[in-house]
């Protein structure tokens, strides 16, 4: 018998190499290495490791200058700036509880992230966004303030932009349109539905789809990916969140790719090799490797 915390086998192997566009190797089981051997045993040979905070970032950074298969995205996730600015006295992230630190703290931060996103092997800022799902009318402001400046970061460093978007489509590409989008802009996790997606299309974001996309209740979004045009689409794991069906709510990692890859090839109506190639090809694009 399996328990919810056994990791589910391999799958069988992609002929055609592919990245996961979104991964978190850093709360992951188990060491980089092991888990770059897993997935390059299935077909997924590239992977970009994104950042969530400064210490991830940094991690994230570290991690792609040590391992060719690896490159970085660095940057503080919608929730992050919140935490910083006013503080975090139950310790909900893995920081644990943080005294405010006021816009100045935020400054400082973004001021690393920065300096991080200069680096050769950095490809990406992000993940950044907004993310309505637990956030009061100040944390909003804080959110808005961190993504204004990220997309300042990612076009002046001429980096990809890697958007997380929770609850909150319609601003998040309000602020893209007042901010003007970098030039290659990824929406992670992509969570919108066909209307969204043509609107996504029309402005040349990619938008990468991870494990949830097979969920039996996730209909919008096989939907949306199917009139996503074949060249602005990625998949991603977003592990060791989003494990594709049949092994939802055990642990994901790279190597799981394969099972969302031919499901999305079924919804785009797409043989499996020709699934693979265009996602390799515009995860190089987008990602600008």
């Amino acid at each position: 018998m399996t328990s919810k915390s056994d990791p589910p086998p391999l799958p069988e192997p992609l002929r055609v190499p592919v990245a996961d566009s979104h991964t978190h190797l850093d709360m992951q089981q188990g060491t980089v290495e092991e888990a770059l051997a897993r997935a390059a045993a299935v077909g997924v040979t590239t992977v970009v490791q994104v950042g969530c905070d400064i210490e991830g970032s940094r991690w994230a950074a570290r991690t792609a200058a040590e391992h060719a298969a690896v490159h970085a995205a660095v940057a503080l996730h919608p929730n992050e700036a919140p935490r910083i600015v006013f503080g975090d006295p139950d310790g909900t992230a893995r920081q644990g509880a943080r005294e405010a630190g006021g816009e100045s703290a935020l400054d400082d931060a973004l001021a690393e992230i920065d300096a991080l996103a200069a680096l050769p092997q950095v490809r990406a800022v992000g993940e950044t966004g907004l993310d309505y799902f637990r956030t009061g009318p100040e944390g909003i402001a804080a959110q808005e303030r961190s993504f204004r400046a990220h997309i300042e970061i990612a076009k002046r460093r001429g980096k990809a932009l890697v958007i997380h978007d929770r609850d909150a489509h319609a601003d998040v590409l309000r602020i893209l349109a007042e901010e003007g989008a970098p030039e290659r802009t990824v929406f992670h996790c992509y969570s919108g539905d066909a209307e969204m997606a043509r609107l996504c299309a029309d402005a040349g974001y990619y938008m990468s789809f991870a494990g949830n996309m097979t969920f039996k209740n996730a209909q919008p979004l096989r939907d949306a990916l199917a009139v996503a045009p074949r060249e602005l689409v990625l998949v991603e794991t977003d592990a060791p969140f989003l494990t594709p069906m049949p092994y939802r709510g055990r642990p994901n990692a790279p190597y799981l790719i394969p099972i969302t890859l031919r499901a999305m090839a079924a919804v785009k109506g797409l043989d499996e090799d020709t699934m693979a190639e265009a996602v390799a090809a515009n995860t190089a694009a987008a990602f600008d490797y």
